[in-house]
């Protein structure tokens, strides 16, 4: 009776090839299909302008309070500086540590509209970390490296490198041995964050780092980390500083 190949040694059978080998970051725009990327320059065709859209109107959306985010912001967020905006995410001890664009989004939210607090990842924080990020398009990722995120960020590299799930392999198999080569049909790319918020063609709607991150240990099959986890922000911070130097692109469109 003959033996079954073992799943981890069939997927890097699967992978064998050229190598990605010049070591600079490289965008996923660059991995995806010529027709994917003529969607995504396409406003009217790039399906991620609906999240923009609804998140313009819920940042001009009156709330309880009277006082909606573009009554501080602008109505088209015109107060909002990319360069800030590219800096996300960012440490705040006093805010309690690593802070996303989204975490700030839902803070400024509560404390403003006088409305109930929205879940991490809920629809509307989706469509308004879209939007707000959106504003930013064009500009050069800048996560801070250095003093206190120095730290978080190491400890994010070493969760990147740690082999999960039943699939026994880490971020870095995938995303640093391997872009440019073929697995069920993709490419693999370098799974740098400079897109997402971005609209993935695989399940039809808006995707954040952090569920991107959370449906790939899925896929792995791993347990996927809280939505609010230390272990996600830690993740994804990471993932977002190997983009420094890469122009947002949200909405992106991927895969």
């Amino acid at each position: 009776m003959s033996k079954q190949i073992p799943a981890v040694l069939l997927l890097v059978v699967l992978l064998i090839g050229n190598v990605w080998a010049d070591g600079s970051a490289k965008s996923g725009y660059e991995f995806i299909k010529a027709e994917t990327r003529a969607m995504q320059d396409d406003d009217m065709q790039n399906p991620g302008f609906i999240a923009v859209e609804e998140g313009r109107g819920l940042f001009n959306k009156s709330p309880a309070s009277g006082k909606s985010c573009a009554s501080c912001h602008g109505e088209a967020g015109e107060k909002l500086a990319a360069k800030n905006l590219a800096r996300y995410p960012i440490y705040d001890k006093a805010q309690g540590g690593i802070v996303r664009l989204q975490d700030k989004i839902k803070t400024c939210r509560e404390k403003q509209s006088g409305e109930s607090a929205l879940l991490a990842n809920h629809h509307e924080l989706i469509a308004l970390e879209t939007f707000v990020r959106h504003l930013a398009f064009g500009e050069p990722v800048n996560v801070q490296t250095d003093g206190e995120m120095a730290d978080v960020l190491k400890k994010g590299q070493e969760m990147y490198n740690v082999r999960y799930g039943l699939i026994d392999m880490s971020c870095a198999h995938c995303h640093d041995r391997y872009p440019g080569q073929m697995i069920r049909g993709q490419k693999i790319s370098q799974g740098q964050g400079n897109g997402f918020p971005a609209y993935r063609l695989d399940i039809g709607e808006m995707t954040n780092l952090d569920q991107r991150i959370q449906q790939c240990l899925t896929l792995m099959r791993a347990e996927p980390f809280d939505a609010d986890s230390e272990e996600i922000k830690l993740l994804g911070a990471y993932v977002m500083s190997r983009s420094n130097g890469l122009k947002i692109e949200t909405p992106a469109v991927r895969y």
